[in-house]
């Protein structure tokens, strides 16, 4: 491509609990000085948590910038420095919001959420061969655990019910990776 832009400064707007927001100066490869947000993100890890009866274990949780409640995998985000394994994170977030735990998990894809302004990676495990534990929630999460098989979860990404791309993604990443012909 040829084509090289080039960040000039990068200042720092607002320091968030979960994201940082930025003011970027760019120049273009015409030469053109641009601005552009950038929103910084520590990363995170989802989970596919899947049972020994194929249901899919889900978590419908309120979401602030919705103002109402969503039904996703469970997922959180990584140590406040970014640096903690993402198959950790996973398996701590699959006990903390459903309450059950896992030795196989298998990552299953890497997702960025939004390139156009957020660096926001989130890896997602496949979490098979689930026993009990228990749900340790944060005192700011109420999460109800939910189980689908996975027909009714595909029915309710066509429909529009499940909008979250993580959880869109994950779903249809585990169909087609471990039940296609």
């Amino acid at each position: 491509m040829g084509e090289e832009f080039k960040r000039l400064d990068r200042e720092l707007v607002y320091k968030g609990t979960v994201v940082d927001f930025y003011k970027d100066t760019v120049q273009t490869p015409a030469g053109h000085i641009v601005k552009w947000d950038f929103i910084g993100h520590r990363g995170a890890a989802a989970v596919v948590p899947v049972r020994e009866d194929g249901k899919l274990l889900m978590v419908r949780q309120y979401r602030n910038a919705l103002d109402r409640y969503t039904l996703e995998i469970p997922a959180g985000g990584l140590n406040d420095e970014g640096t903690e394994p993402t198959k950790l994170a996973a398996a701590r977030e699959l006990e903390e919001e459903t309450g059950y735990r896992s030795e196989d998990l298998e990552l299953l894809l890497t997702l960025r959420t939004t390139v156009a302004f957020c660096n926001e990676k989130i890896d997602i495990y496949l979490a098979t061969n689930l026993t009990r534990s228990q749900q340790n929630l944060d005192e700011d999460e109420f999460i109800h655990v939910e189980a689908y098989e996975l027909k009714e979860l595909i029915s309710m990404i066509l429909e529009g019910v499940i909008e979250d791309s993580k959880t869109i993604a994950a779903i249809l990443a585990y169909k087609e990776k471990y039940l296609s012909v």
